[in-house]
């Protein structure tokens, strides 16, 4: 478990809230598998958060799974995840190319919310906050090495009508120097810290920006982002120097 204390600015005096964050999880076995998972929910539940959310990228695309394990496998498992002010995930690209609908239908199932460019207003009074994801930047392929993303960060912020805090999920971090000092708290995936990282530097980190939002808690002209190194896998099991981690984020 990784912990990141955050302090936004015109966050309500006094308000405490505690998030429990899971991304990038590449579901199957023998490195994802349902025990695994099982095991990651518990431990976010130990944590006792507030929010729980689930930041993309459930498929495993990479060819070292020996077994698969279904949608309605992951997200039957992910449904055990307990906090008052509720469950959200959201889609990573690697959902998006690999067959989105199964997924879709497979959260909707487990009644857990599934937000693409879509905001959600939760808890009541001085208590209430909302809840915004995107879809990814990355979700439809072109071409090699170019995308076109389905993600509508202004049509998602437009659904907020009122001044309660906006936690925003967004999977990709390249999102953030468009987002507006109106959202609290942005909270990315996607990076998997790179998943080689030697003396806080990512040789190898899908993003435009390079090691600038590859990892951790980043301030920017007071906007706060925090990106997960994420749970599983891509392209080759292989971790070195940022282990996999689900990460508590206390807000306020």
């Amino acid at each position: 478990m990784v912990h990141r204390a955050v302090s936004p600015p015109g966050w309500p005096a006094g308000r405490k809230l505690r998030i429990a964050v899971l991304a990038d999880l590449h579901v199957g076995e023998p490195y994802m598998g349902l025990g695994r998972i099982g095991r990651i929910v518990d431990t976010a539940n130990d944590l006792r958060p507030d929010l729980a959310v689930v930041l993309g990228d459930y498929h495993a695309s990479h060819r070292f799974v020996t077994r698969e394990v279904t949608p309605d496998e992951a997200a039957g498992a992910l449904a055990r995840l307990r906090a008052p002010l509720g469950r959200f995930a959201i889609l990573g690209n690697h959902d998006y190319w690999d067959g989105v609908q199964p997924w879709r239908n497979a959260f909707r199932r487990a009644g857990i919310p599934l937000l693409e460019n879509r905001a959600q207003r939760v808890g009541e009074g001085e208590e209430a906050l909302w809840v915004a994801g995107l879809a990814s930047m990355l979700a439809i392929r072109i071409r090699r090495g170019e995308f076109r993303g389905l993600h509508n960060l202004a049509g998602t912020l437009r659904q907020v009508t009122d001044e309660a805090p906006v936690i925003l999920l967004a999977h990709e971090p390249d999102i953030f120097p468009t987002v507006p000092a109106r959202v609290a708290l942005t909270l990315c995936g996607h990076t998997h810290g790179g998943q080689v990282r030697l003396a806080g530097y990512s040789p190898m980190v899908p993003s435009k920006f390079g090691n600038r939002y590859a990892y951790g808690h980043i301030v920017e002209d007071g906007r706060h982002l925090v990106v997960s190194a994420g749970l599983g896998v891509s392209l080759l099991p292989v971790r070195f120097g940022v282990p996999p981690e689900v990460v508590l984020v206390e807000v306020g």
